[in-house]
């Protein structure tokens, strides 16, 4: 498992994106789901440090576990809590950059929630991939 702290600014998504790597590596996912949670994570932690922080100092905590054929990625930070109704994919229609990170995560990871977060926290976003047979 693991549970780690990060500071939620951009020059440190390559070592979020590198130990995310390593512990779904280490916890039996294949190469491509490697790839897509990589991905996910990637998208979510620049909405945290783009939106949620809003570029002021924070952290996020990264938990990666496996709960049988299910890898679980949970993104804690300690920014103000976000209002979910508020989080939505803007149209693919429209040709502008920016705003496809949520339709990546939905569409890489087999859900995506965000679930009450633990005390002292802002936001925590779950993540899970099925991996193996259930």
């Amino acid at each position: 498992m693991m549970d780690t702290l990060f500071p939620a600014r951009p020059e440190r998504l390559c070592d979020i994106r590198r130990a995310v790597a390593e512990s779904a590596s280490r916890l039996g996912c294949p190469q491509p789901v490697v790839h897509d949670v990589v991905l996910a994570v990637d998208e979510a932690c620049q909405n945290i440090i783009r939106h949620a922080y809003q570029g002021c100092d924070g952290d996020i905590k990264v938990q990666v576990s496996r709960d049988d054929h299910r890898l679980v990625v949970r993104l804690i930070d300690f920014a103000p809590p976000v209002d979910v109704a508020k989080i939505c994919p803007r149209s693919l229609d429209e040709l502008r950059p920016g705003g496809l990170g949520t339709h990546f995560m939905r569409a890489v990871m087999d859900e995506v929630a965000f679930l009450p977060p633990p005390s002292g926290a802002g936001n925590m976003l779950q993540m899970i991939k099925r991996i193996g047979e259930p």
